[in-house]
């Protein structure tokens, strides 16, 4: 038991110091870990576990929804809300059907996305550590 408050207390500390970039990046990893765990659950016919998955990367994909600074980029972030949304809806699908094909489609999305953002945290790590040059599509 200890162990587990231990590591409770590790990653509340690691959200509470990390950057707007790193805590996007740990919300694409958080995405792709419980579409990943929805498609095994669905696999194996799992339906209740699937179901919560499911609702676990629905959660992170509104927080990507909520997380988006409109006032930064307006144009770009109502493209990525839109792309968000379209994510959110193939999830709530895959679980009403408990098919996976929604859950897959979400899951090499977030993939790519998850790419795509490491590499603006690594390029910009050289001007400001952290920074998403100017970016600051997250509040």
């Amino acid at each position: 038991m200890a162990f587990a408050s231990g590591y409770e207390a590790y990653k509340t500390t690691k959200v509470k110091t990390s950057s707007p970039a790193h805590l996007l990046l740990m919300l694409y990893d958080g995405g792709i870990k419980w579409c990943q765990k929805a498609i095994n659950h669905l696999e194996k016919e799992e339906k209740e576990a699937a179901h919560a998955a499911l609702l676990k990367s629905q959660d992170i994909i509104s927080e990507l929804m909520i997380a988006l600074d409109f006032s930064a980029n307006e144009e770009l972030a109502q493209g990525l809300y839109a792309l968000y949304d379209y994510m959110y809806d193939r999830l709530v699908e895959a679980n009403i059907k408990k098919d996976k094909q929604g859950a897959v489609e979400v899951l090499e999305m977030l993939k790519e996305m998850r790419e795509m953002w490491d590499e603006v945290v690594k390029q910009t790590r050289h001007q400001d550590v952290g920074s998403t040059a100017g970016l600051n599509l997250v509040k």
